[in-house]
């Protein structure tokens, strides 16, 4: 099964609900990290595989048809070139915006400390966070990181094989994009800064078993939120 789309948007630019929106317009299952937490203990060897320079991206996204959020976003250049047919989408919303989430959330410094040392450590260093090497505090530094990356991706592809999506654009341009009907549901927000605030963060390390259920329930009260439960 080959990736239809992939997500050149790094995490905290409306990814999940995008994982969500995707998922309802019927392109069939989106990996995200979410996905990548839910079954850990299977995905993480394949993950470290693909750090440490030999990926078998058919294995990692085999029964998905689309990709956004890391850690996928880290190695969108090589599956755009993999899967040459593939629509590329770059989830977007202000830098400094985008700056204060991250540092609220996915890299707040106890967030990077919980999940560091082990395999777990070495997978988020490798797919995430390592890019950003002591600077990941700097907002300076890291809002221009976001732009840079923004630019690189928009100047690398074809206009016609891009989107430049943010979540305040809503279902038209996504379905345009895809060529697919607008649904009668609201387009999802989900995932916010404040609910991401007030979710438990581990001190150390947890195990791999505790981390997939979180995630599992994560997942599923995301989806009933945007599209109620099923």
């Amino acid at each position: 099964m080959a990736l239809k789309i992939i997500g050149a948007g790094v995490g905290r630019t409306g990814t999940l609900s995008l994982k969500l929106a995707l998922e309802h317009l019927g392109v069939g299952r989106c990996y995200h990290m979410a996905e990548v937490l839910a079954d850990g203990r299977k995905n993480l060897p394949l993950w470290l595989n693909a750090v440490r320079g030999m990926p078998d991206w058919a294995a990692i996204f085999a029964g998905y048809t689309a990709s956004v959020d890391y850690p996928g976003c880290t190695y969108w250049r090589e599956l755009a070139a993999i899967y040459p047919d593939a629509k590329i989408i770059l989830s977007t919303r202000d830098p400094d915006s985008w700056f204060d989430s991250v540092s609220k959330t996915i890299f707040a410094p106890d967030h990077v400390r919980g999940f560091s040392g082990g395999p777990m450590g070495e997978f988020m260093h490798g797919a995430v966070v390592g890019m950003f090497g002591e600077r990941i505090s700097d907002r300076s530094f890291m809002t221009d990181w976001f732009a840079q990356w923004q630019s690189y991706v928009i100047a690398s592809l074809p206009p016609e094989r891009l989107l430049v999506f943010q979540a305040r654009d809503g279902w038209e341009p996504l379905c345009a994009f895809l060529g697919v009907p607008v649904p009668a549901e609201p387009y999802p927000r989900v995932n916010s800064s404040e609910e991401m605030t007030t979710s438990n963060r581990p001190s150390e390390p947890p195990p791999l078993e505790m981390i997939e259920q979180f995630a599992r329930d994560y997942l599923a009260q995301c989806k009933a939120k945007a599209f109620g439960a099923s």
